[in-house]
Order: structure tokens, then C-alpha cells, then sequence
């Protein structure tokens, strides 16, 4: 009897798994084909262990071959993390120092002085908490087949590396900028204070020590390992070309690996912090890797949460892919997605909602749906429209049923519902945004506040969603924004010799534009004025943007057209709506 009682008891708790573990994955699984991600893999970690770890959909969207949780993605700018962890290996080896000058040590090449160096200097402190005024915020990699640059010539910014030198432009400690070129000095740095590569480094030292048997930083990847990858996709669901990029930039985005392995790095953090023996880093030294250094940045993660709360982690994207690591610092709880697409939605946000919540994690902020009041239709139209949420990115609002919705990529992403007449509410985040208007009583804008976060700032309005044609104020100047165009997805001579376009535009387009890969002609559909709101690309205010229906290789496209008070073209961004 008593036998068969423990056997029904532990059958109730195998059912019970496996509904949970059902109701789960469907909702990944939904999220997956809401927003078309051709594969996934998740690690999740409980009580310092990895709880589940699991592989949806197929390494390409043609759906012949599974994602297996042996499946290799590209972290992105997870890299840094794990690259943080040897440079404090350095560190405490006495071999590097967190607050020395990083020219001390390095041989191949040394950070330029100039006179923001004057009286501080580049630290490896400063370079893992994105504090020392280098300059290059990422790395887009280098094709399949391309001519691979070296790292001095990447920190030079001489052929064929594709992106400007890396170079100190503000006072070294005086503010926070994120700067993957200061990882690539890092990674310099490391090389030639250990004389080994820096694959044979980070493997030998960090991956192997951590039980991380799946992971590399060798770019590009030997064929037995390029066999066992995802292939990565565009925000458009597009191929990447050649499958993925290879990053030279290997402690800023190089490394290849799994959610389970990221996973064993983060436990590594969790027991390293708990005093627990073993790990690659000492507690004393675990514990200031995630102090926060400025702007919530610790040494080489992201802090989140407050003392009893605290959560580390980091985002990573590469072309084609995105990761995602999350992990409380002692309550030995952590999550990891790599997806093989590039999504700018909240998907994997509202996965990790989804898995704190299901696990009743503690830590992990689970949102309350807000109450909505009713908004007359002409209103919620007149919300509609794209805003500029941060420097060179927008978010779209379309209205339907009541509500707004986001679109990212083309997809409807976020819902937002309106809890008064011009005051809307996210439904996965506890955030909401306040239209605002001019005297006209048109929309300018509105204030966005992140209640978790304690902040809020105006977010200008760029212009409406692309409806119908209207007549062309200006059509003399069509032509000369078409030649602009068209230098700037050629890029190089062409570019150079082009009028019409600002000094960042011809320097940030040197190398061309992925897309569109033609311009054939270009239809006026509408102008806003944007003087004074606040817009800036490629360093340039923008005072009016430009709405033209687009005739290229892509339907139905639309572009928008970012001009400077002068009328020289310093931005363009393509839209579908």
C-alpha cells in the first residue's frame, strides 16, 4: 500500500511537469511563430542547476533541420561577459590591473594620447564598465569569403577593417558610452600580456574550467564546428549571406556557444559570489564584477534589481542572431535565449516573464495587466505614427481595437492599452507612455515612463504611418535626394564625391547600405517638420523627414528621408507601412 501510494504521488508529479512543462513551450513555440524566429534555444537554471534546457524549431527557416540544444548560436555581446571573466582571471594572476594605464602593458599597439587622455588615462576598469571615452559601439563582422583585417588594423580603422579607428573622445571616467572597441583593446591587451591567441586563452583558462564544451572564440569557426551551427537571419527573416559573419572582434563579439554552456557561466558567478570553490574567479573579485561601476554597468555585466534582488546579465546581437542572459545574483535562478534571427521585439523579454511567473521566482518584476478606458477612434488615430525612441532607433504605433500596438520588423509586437485619453500602458512591461501636443493640437511626441526604472523623458515624433500619396512640396529636390541615396547604398568613391549629404553620412556610409540593393525611383507621400524635437543622426541635427514610397528590388517599401536644416541628407530608414 504504501508503495503504491509513493507511486501515485510520484506519477501526480510527473503529470504535473509535464502539463508545465507543455503549457511553456507552447507559449515559446507561440511567440516563435507570432514573430516568424526560425529556431530557438533556452537554458534555465534553478537552485543554481540547470532545470531545463531545450531546443524549438530548425537552424533555418527552410525547417529541415532541428535546433538541438547542441546547436551553436553567436552571442553577440554576451561575448564580453565571458571575455570580462578572463580579463579578471588577468587580474587576479597579477599579470593586469583594473586601474593601471592599459598602455602600460600592451606592445602591438598602444591607445592614442590626445587631450582627453591629458589626465586620465584608458583603465581595464574603465574599458569593462563602458567608462573610458573609446570610441565604436559594435562590429557588423565580415562576410563569409571577405578579406579578414587584423585587430590592429580594426582598432586602426585601416583596410580592410570596415569600421572608424577606435580612439578616446571624451574625458576616460567622466561619463558611461558603450564601446565594443574598448573590448577590442581589451582583447589586445590580453594577447599580448599572455602571449597566446586569444581563443587558446579564453578556452584553456575560462570554457574548459567552466564545463563550457560547446563554446569558442576561434573566427572563424574550423569546418567540423561550422557543421553544427544555426544559420542567422535578418529583421526581415532574410538568409544571412554565407550563414553568419565572422567576427575578428572576438572579445566583443566573437564567441560561439550554447544556453546551456552560457548557463554554466552563470552559475559559475552565482557559486563564485556564494563562496563556493571552484570557480574561475574568487569571490572578492566576483563581488566587484557586479558592483556597479556607473549607469548600473558592473565589469562586463549588467546589473538590474535592488540589494535583495540583484540580477546580472547581458544582451548580445550579431547579424543574424540575438542572446539574452539573465541570472539573480544569490538566489541561483537564470535564464538564457539565443534565437538565429535578429528580432528588435519583446519576445524574449516575455519569455523570461513568462518563466519567472510559471516558476513564481521572486526577483523577477511579473507585470499586472492594466485597466482601460474607452478612447474615441479619431484620437487613437492621431497617436499612430513613428517616434524616436533613441538615437538611429524608432518604434512604431498602429492603432486597432482600442489599442496601440508596436510594430517591430513588420510584426506587431507590444500592446499598449489606453488608461486615460492620451496615456497608454504596456501590457508586458510597466511602462506607459503620454502623447503630447502643440497648439494645433498636434502630436509632437510623447513622455515615456518606466515605472520599474524610475525615469521618464520625451521621445519626438518623427511623422505619421505611410497612407496615401499626397503632392510634393518641393519636387525639385526629389532628384538630388535620389542621387544621395544612391551614393549612400554604393558607398565608397561614389559616396565620397556625392553633394547632398552631411560629413557623418559620408563617413558612416563609407561602406554602402545592405538595403536596398536598388534605387529606381522615388514617390512623395509626405513631410514632417521636425525642427527643434530634438532628432539627430550620424551627428547631424535633423530638421525636416521625408516620406517617399520606394521602387527598388523590395515592394512595397517605404523610406524615410532624415535632412538637416540646410537640405543635405544625413540618415534614411526603410519601413513597410
Amino acid at each position: 500500500m504504501k508503495n503504491k501510494r509513493l507511486f501515485l504521488i510520484l506519477s501526480f508529479l510527473v503529470v504535473v511537469f509535464h502539463v508545465h512543462a507543455d503549457d511553456l513551450d507552447d507559449f515559446i513555440r507561440g511567440q516563435m511563430q507570432k514573430r516568424r524566429i526560425p529556431g530557438l534555444s533556452l537554458a534555465i537554471i534553478q537552485d543554481g542547476k540547470i532545470l531545463k534546457a531545450q531546443a524549438y524549431g530548425f537552424i533555418d527557416k527552410d525547417g529541415k533541420v532541428p535546433v538541438t540544444t547542441n546547436t551553436l548560436f553567436q552571442a553577440g555581446s554576451v561575448s564580453k561577459s565571458v571575455a570580462a571573466m578572463g580579463a579578471l582571471y588577468l587580474v587576479e594572476q597579477n599579470k593586469l590591473f583594473l586601474d593601471e594605464n592599459v598602455n602600460v602593458k600592451l606592445k602591438s599597439w598602444k591607445v592614442p594620447d590626445n587631450e582627453f587622455t591629458n589626465e586620465k588615462k584608458v583603465t581595464l576598469r574603465g574599458i569593462l564598465s563602458h567608462t573610458t571615452g573609446l570610441t565604436v559601439h559594435g562590429f557588423p563582422g565580415y562576410a563569409v569569403g571577405a578579406k579578414i583585417p587584423s585587430v590592429v588594423q580594426i582598432l586602426d580603422g585601416t583596410a580592410p577593417a570596415n569600421t572608424p579607428p577606435v580612439r578616446v573622445d571624451f574625458v576616460p571616467g567622466s561619463r558611461w558610452r558603450y564601446s565594443g572597441g574598448g573590448y577590442t583593446v581589451m582583447q589586445q591587451l590580453m594577447v599580448d600580456v599572455t602571449g597566446a591567441d586569444f581563443p587558446a586563452f579564453m578556452k584553456k583558462d575560462v570554457l574548459s574550467p567552466l564545463g563550457m564544451k560547446n563554446s569558442t572564440y576561434q573566427q572563424p569557426l574550423p569546418p567540423e564546428l561550422a557543421k553544427l551551427t544555426a544559420t542567422g537571419h535578418y529583421n526581415n527573416r532574410s538568409l544571412v549571406e554565407g550563414r553568419w559573419h565572422i567576427y575578428p572582434e572576438m572579445a566583443a563579439a566573437g564567441l560561439w556557444t550554447t544556453p546551456s554552456d552560457l548557463a554554466r557561466f552563470a552559475i559559475s558567478i552565482q557559486n563564485a559570489y556564494a563562496g563556493k570553490p571552484g570557480n574561475v574567479l574568487s569571490q572578492s573579485m566576483t563581488r566587484q564584477m557586479l558592483t556597479d561601476q556607473k549607469n548600473r554597468d558592473g565589469l562586463g555585466v549588467f546589473l538590474q534589481g535592488d540589494s535583495t534582488t540583484l540580477r546580472f546579465g547581458h544582451n548580445g546581437r550579431d547579424e543574424g542572431f540575438d542572446a539574452l542572459l539573465t541570472a539573480s545574483v544569490d538566489k541561483g535562478k537564470g535564464i538564457v535565449i539565443m534565437i538565429n534571427a535578429n528580432d528588435n521585439s519583446h519576445m524574449m523579454g516575455r519569455i523570461v516573464d513568462f518563466i519567472a511567473d510559471y516558476y513564481h521566482w521572486d526577483g523577477f518584476p511579473v507585470k499586472s495587466k492594466p485597466a482601460a478606458v474607452d478612447v474615441d477612434a479619431k484620437s487613437l488615430t492621431a497617436f499612430e505614427g513613428r517616434y524616436e525612441l533613441f538615437n538611429n532607433r524608432m518604434v512604431t504605433f498602429e492603432a486597432e481595437s482600442q489599442r496601440l500596438f508596436t510594430l517591430e520588423d513588420g510584426f506587431v509586437d507590444e500592446e499598449f492599452v489606453p488608461v486615460a485619453p492620451n496615456k497608454f500602458t504596456s501590457t508586458d512591461r510597466n511602462v506607459s507612455v503620454i502623447f503630447i501636443t502643440d497648439a494645433n493640437k498636434n502630436v509632437t511626441g510623447f513622455t515615456l515612463q518606466d515605472n520599474d526604472q524610475h525615469y521618464e523623458r520625451t521621445v519626438p515624433r518623427i511623422g505619421p504611418l505611410a497612407h496615401q500619396t499626397n503632392a510634393d512640396p518641393d519636387p525639385s529636390r526629389t532628384p538630388k535626394i535620389m542621387t544621395a541615396l544612391q551614393a549612400m547604398v554604393k558607398g565608397g568613391k561614389m559616396l565620397e564625391e556625392a553633394s547632398g549629404l552631411t560629413l557623418g553620412a559620408k563617413r558612416d556610409f563609407a561602406g554602402g547600405m545592405r538595403e536596398p540593393e536598388t534605387l529606381k525611383s522615388l514617390t512623395f507621400i509626405h513631410s514632417e517638420n521636425v525642427a527643434g524635437r530634438g532628432i539627430k543622426r550620424h551627428e547631424s541635427d535633423v530638421s525636416e523627414i521625408v516620406t517617399y514610397q520606394l521602387k527598388s528590388n523590395q515592394p512595397d517599401t517605404y523610406i524615410l528621408v532624415h535632412l538637416t536644416s540646410d537640405g543635405l541628407v544625413t540618415d534614411c530608414d526603410l519601413v513597410e507601412k
